[in-house]
């Protein structure tokens, strides 16, 4: 259990961009618009977080990589680590991304379509670069692996994936729950128990926080680090409010000094 450990529990916003916009939905649909993408990261960033994801969540359906220049904008305006992705199918995708101020890169549908895609990041740019995000949905008693902003169905298990990634030098895996996105009902924690189990790496919890309560849940069930996003965007909850919150249930996090 992460809680019980010394390690710090990492508190990131995610930013889905659509367009050069931040949008949030409830399981991946009916999006609205959230803000710019640049100024939600300079303020997260300010607040206290301790990274910022920048998905570019229309850039595999639209058959391109994440736009480089609200990249750059984005990365400029930090002072914390910023994940990216979207579109990212090669090594070339990956380094044009860090070179654009990226410090890690998150790869999702490519890698279930291509999964040796995993061994070649990191072999080109080392395994604390590469970021598996996966989009988990219930199935019977199991979770299946959708990808394209959870359109497209595969025949896979989430776990088997997760467990899978880590094991091609994935450093950390992303974990959406589809059925929690957006519903703040809290973390699918089933899924999570059982990914942080099968996984031999750090596993950020993703999809469906509400209530700060819902953040110790994620640590307890293993999560090293918890995301955010329509929450925060919506003001609902603020990042000094979380770490405070996580804090006073005995979850260790980094404050500000």
């Amino acid at each position: 259990m992460t809680a019980a450990t010394d390690l710090k529990v990492r508190v990131i916003p995610c930013l889905d961009v659509r367009d050069g916009r931040v949008v949030k939905g409830t399981r991946f649909v009916d999006l609205v618009d959230a803000g710019d993408p640049v100024e939600s990261a300079a303020r997260y960033s300010e607040d206290g977080a301790d990274e910022i994801v920048y998905l570019d969540i229309s850039a595999t359906p639209e058959g391109r990589g994440a736009v480089r220049e609200v990249v750059e904008r984005t990365a400029r305006s930090l002072f914390v680590p910023l994940t990216v992705g979207g579109g990212v199918r090669s090594c070339a995708d990956a380094e044009r991304l860090l070179r654009a101020g990226a410090d890690r890169i998150a790869v999702n549908s490519a890698a279930v379509e291509r999964p040796e895609l995993l061994d070649e990041l990191w072999r080109a740019f080392g395994t604390q670069c590469v970021v598996l995000a996966i989009d988990a949905l219930r199935a019977g008693s199991a979770w299946e692996v959708r990808t394209e902003a959870g359109r497209r169905r595969w025949d896979r298990d989430a776990v088997d994936w997760c467990r899978e990634g880590s094991d091609r030098g994935a450093g950390e895996i992303l974990l959406t729950s589809i059925d929690r996105d957006g519903t703040g009902l809290g973390y699918d924690l089933p899924l999570l128990e059982a990914v942080t189990r099968a996984a031999a790496v750090p596993v950020i919890a993703s999809g469906g926080v509400g209530a700060y309560e819902h953040l110790a849940q994620g640590a307890r069930a293993g999560a090293a680090a918890l995301l955010l996003a329509g929450t925060l965007h919506r003001g609902e909850m603020t990042i000094q409010d979380a770490k405070e919150s996580l804090a006073a249930a005995g979850v260790p996090v980094r404050r500000a000094a």
